[in-house]
């Protein structure tokens, strides 16, 4: 449903849920007020100063991860689920040992899932009252088709967007904002409408709207999405979750949004490969490959693809190669133990081809024991220089001019 995050060209740094409302708030989006902990005795008196301040008799004990299904996944270690409803006081500390430092497993996690070092205390909005409270769908994210922004909302909220979108694609509705003139006051209505809400609800509903996209737009942000906007019994309109997805790139722009970054969420390599300048993704392949540029990546992976293999990562070396960013790609990529091989691909324009194959001979010596057979392909500035090197340098390198010549010489080593 969404945009892959090469085809954007965007690396999205993920928050957690906590952090999000934070932002929400400070941009004047009514939230489902909560205090983060890390032990169970510090969830206790987080629910205490909650009552204190909210009057809240019963809270949500929820699980701090940088992944989606959270309240349908199980933690390991104690059969919890990672968002739980504690009727009392005396409830949220048991609550909480049932989840923090626990793994929890949800559809977005994988088998594997993620280790919870905290969990958020909020306060139970779904209190008793003369309406039911209602869940709504809503998000923010840009479309690169049309080179807009786009809200997408839905009566659906709470449920799983992506099912809502396969089976009941009529359900979520969609409005284009032009990011050169921002959202319109007759747009946020036109959203609010769509939802059937009318009275105080709508009013609220609108402000909402308003207030969420200039979090968007004020934080740089790649998507917000509110899963569910809660209608409570008494018509407030509020965010009971929060997703957010901020731009790497603009992270230069909001130094404190960056420091929100917690690298324990993140998959090490990608870490890894951040420090050393390189734009790293994990797959699922059985094909290494190290590019410089992101289109020329793309082209390669498919290449991968078309010679039997599949890629295993994504890894944009960027236009200043050298032996150290070389050995630490390297090193990056030889930590997947599924790597049967790697493709080198490099394009001489910014960085010279004999550059890089001296790196790929220094970076071969020093890290020592490679299994994995190599193949190298340089085009471009010293083409020629670059693979006389590598054909001269003794080492298990194959290299390779043409990009067929390179996908046959991946399908000849994975047979």
């Amino acid at each position: 449903m969404f945009p892959s995050r090469f085809a954007q060209n965007i690396l999205p740094m993920n928050i957690h849920e906590y952090q999000a409302k934070e932002i929400l708030k400070s941009y004047g989006v009514t939230i489902q007020e909560g205090i983060v902990a890390d032990t169970p005795d510090k969830a206790h008196e987080a629910a205490k100063e909650l009552n204190r301040e909210t009057g809240t008799e019963w809270y949500v004990v929820k699980a701090q991860i940088h992944a989606g299904g959270r309240g349908k996944g199980t933690v390991n270690e104690t059969g919890s689920n990672g968002v739980v409803l504690a009727k009392g006081l005396d409830e949220v500390m048991p609550k909480a040992k049932g989840i923090i430092g626990g793994t929890l497993v949800t559809h977005q996690t994988g088998p594997s899932g993620k280790k919870v070092n905290k969990v958020l205390i909020a306060q139970d909005v779904y209190y008793p009252g003369a309406n039911e409270p209602t869940e709504y769908y809503l998000s923010i994210l840009m479309d690169r088709g049309t080179g807009q922004n786009i809200i997408m909302a839905s009566t659906e909220g709470g449920m799983d967007i992506e099912q809502v979108a396969e089976n009941t694609p009529e359900l979520i509705t969609k409005e284009w904002i032009d990011p050169s003139v921002g959202i319109q006051g007759f747009q946020a209505r036109k959203v609010a409408f769509s939802l059937g809400l009318s009275g105080i609800a709508f009013k609220g509903m609108v402000k909402f709207i308003h207030s969420l996209y200039d979090a968007y737009v004020g934080t740089d942000a790649s998507m917000f999405e509110i899963n569910p906007v809660l209608k409570t019994s008494d018509d407030k309109i509020l965010a009971v979750d929060a997703k957010v997805n901020l731009d790497d790139n603009a992270m230069f722009r909001h130094k404190d949004l960056a420091e929100l970054r917690d690298l324990t969420e993140e998959d090490p390599a990608e870490v890894e490969a951040g420090e050393h300048g390189l734009s790293y993704v994990k797959l699922d392949g059985n094909v290494g490959c190290m590019v410089n540029g992101a289109g020329l990546a793309m082209a390669t992976m498919d290449i991968i693809k078309l010679s039997g293999g599949d890629p295993a990562n994504f890894l944009d070396v960027g236009g200043g190669a050298n032996a150290v960013t070389v050995e630490a790609g390297f090193r990056i990529i030889l930590k997947d133990p599924n790597v049967k091989a790697i493709l080198i691909n490099i394009f001489g324009g910014i960085v010279r081809c004999d550059r890089v194959a001296n790196g790929v001979v220094e970076a071969y010596k020093n890290i020592g024991d490679i299994n994995v057979p190599i193949i190298v392909r340089l085009q471009g500035t010293n083409a020629e220089e670059g693979a006389k090197i590598i054909e001269n340098s003794s080492l298990k390198v194959t290299s390779a001019i043409l990009l067929k010549d390179a996908a046959q010489k991946v399908k000849e080593v994975l047979m």
